[in-house]
C-alpha cells in the first residue's frame, strides 16, 4: 500500500522523523484554517499518489491566506495524470539551502535491502544513477544487522555529504530505518531531505510503501487506506479475501495461480484482437483453494462488474484437483442463482481433469461451456464477450 505525502509525514513525525508542521484539507476552508494554525509561509501541495506533481501545477508556494484560498481552489479537483486531487496538505515553508536524496527499498534481486543517498535531491533518483551516478550511493543492508550509526555515518560519507551535516543525516537514516523496519515498509523515501538556513536537517517531503502482507501486525493500517479512491470491486473483494484487480475489459479472468492468471490475461488480450479489441476485465487468483465459497465469491465480484460481458475460468489442477473445482463452479453458480446471467468458458487440465470434466457435464448448467484448451476457451470467452457488446 502507497501512503500519501501527508501519511508518510505523519509517520515520520511519529517515529521521530524531523518533519515540518503539516496538516491535510478536503476543502478550501480547511486549507486556510490549516494555514492560520501554522503561520507564516506554506506549501500547498496536491495529495496524489503519483509524480509529477509540481509539473502540473499542484504545488505551490503561499505568502498569504488569499493566495491558501486562490491555490486550494485551484487544485482541489485538479487532474494529475488520471489522479483527481481530493485533498491537499498545507505544510509549512522553509528556508532551503541544500536538498539531499534518502531512501531504503527492498532490493529483491540482492535479497537483501538497500540504502541510495544522494547530495543530488529534489530530482528524479533515475535521472541522478543515469546523467550522474558518481553522486549517487548504493549499499546493501544485511536484514539481520540492520543500520546503526556507525553505518550509517559510512553510508553518508560514501554520498559525500558535507561534514558538518554528517551527524545530522546519520540519525535520520538510523531513524528510518526503525520506520522502515517497525511499519513492515518496502520503501520509505525522503526526496528532497533539506538543509534549512539554520542548519536543521528536514524530511521535507516522503513516500512510503507498507507490505499489505504484514497488516495482521498493523490494524492502525487500516485507517491508511483510502477507500475512496479505490475502486469499490477491488473494495468488496478485498472483504472477501480475494486477490482481484479491476481491469479495463469485458472477460472476467478466474484462474488458479499468479503466473497461470497472468498468462490467461495475454492470452485473452490477443484472442480478444479478433473480436473487437476485446481485452480482460480483471486479474483475479483464486489460489489453492477453489471451495464453493471462493468460487461463489469470486463469480459474484466478477458478475456484478457491469463491464463484463463473458467469463473465462481457467484451473490448472494440481493440489486442489479439477473435481473439487468443479465441484466448486456447480454450487457457487447454484448459490448465486439468478445473479449469475453471463457466460462462463471453463478450462480444465490437471489433476483429475476427467473428473472434473464429467462433473460439468453432468451437471449441463446453461451458462457453462467446456473446452479442453487454454487457447481456445480464450478465443470463445472474447468471442462471446465481443457478440454481447454488440
Amino acid at each position: 500500500m502507497d501512503l500519501y505525502e501527508y501519511q508518510a509525514r505523519d509517520l515520520f513525525e511519529s517515529h521521530g522523523v524531523p518533519v515540518l508542521k503539516g496538516s491535510v484539507a478536503t476543502t478550501v476552508a480547511e486549507a486556510v484554517s490549516a494555514a492560520e494554525a501554522i503561520g507564516g509561509v506554506v506549501v500547498v501541495k496536491a495529495q496524489v499518489k503519483v509524480g509529477g506533481r509540481g509539473k502540473a501545477g499542484g504545488v505551490k508556494v503561499a505568502k498569504t491566506i488569499e493566495e491558501v484560498r486562490e491555490h486550494a481552489t485551484n487544485i482541489l479537483g485538479m487532474d494529475i495524470k488520471g489522479h483527481t486531487v481530493n485533498r491537499v496538505m498545507i505544510a509549512q515553508g522553509a528556508s532551503i539551502v541544500e536538498e539531499y536524496y534518502v531512501s531504503i527499498l527492498v532490493d529483491r534481486a540482492q535479497r537483501q535491502y538497500l540504502v541510495m543517498a544522494s547530495t543530488a535531491g529534489g530530482v528524479e533518483i533515475e535521472q541522478v544513477a543515469h546523467e550522474t551516478p558518481e553522486l549517487l550511493a548504493m549499499v546493501g543492508i544485511d536484514p539481520l544487522k540492520g543500520i546503526d550509526r556507525a553505518l550509517a555515518l559510512s553510508i553518508v560519507q560514501q554520498a559525500k555529504f558535507p561534514t558538518d551535516i554528517e551527524g545530522q543525516v546519520a540519525d535520520v537514516l538510523v531513524t528510518l530505518w526503525k520506520v522502515f523496519q517497525s511499519e513492515d515498509a518496502t520503501l520509505v523515501e525522503v526526496n528532497p531531505l533539506v538543509k534549512t538556513s539554520d542548519g536543521r536537517i528536514i524530511a521535507l517531503d516522503g513516500k512510503v510503501s507498507l507490505d499489505e502482507n504484514a497488516d495482521f501486525r498493523h490494524p492502525d493500517h487500516e485507517a491508511l487506506v483510502d477507500e475512496s479512491a479505490t475502486d469499490p470491486l477491488e473494495v468488496a473483494a478485498k472483504a472477501k479475501n480475494l486477490n482481484y484487480v479491476k481491469l479495463d475489459g469485458e472477460v472476467g479472468i478466474i484462474g488458479n495461480g499468479a503466473g497461470l492468471v497472468m498468462s490467461t490475461l495475454d492470452v485473452v488480450a490477443y484472442a480478444g484482437e479478433n473480436f473487437g479489441g476485446v481485452r480482460p476485465a480483471n486479474f483475479l487468483d483464486i489460489g489453492g483453494g477453489a471451495s464453493a465459497q471462493v468460487m461463489a465469491d469470486g463469480l459474484s465480484i466478477i458478475l456484478s462488474d457491469p463491464a463484463v460481458k463473458s467469463v473465462f475460468v481457467n484451473v490448472f489442477g494440481g493440489i486442489t484437483s479439477c473435481d473439487a473445482v468443479a465441484n466448486g463452479i456447480v454450487q457457487a453458480l447454484s448459490m448465486l442463482g439468478d445473479k449469475a446471467t453471463k457466460p462462463l468458458v471453463v478450462r480444465l487440465d490437471g489433476n483429475n481433469v476427467l473428473e472434473g470434466r464429467r462433473i460439468l457435464n453432468e451437471a449441463n448448467h446453461p451458462l457453462v461451456e467446456q473446452l479442453d484448451t487454454m487457447d481456445g476457451a480464450a478465443s470463445r470467452a472474447a468471442e462471446l464477450a465481443g457478440k454481447a457488446g454488440k
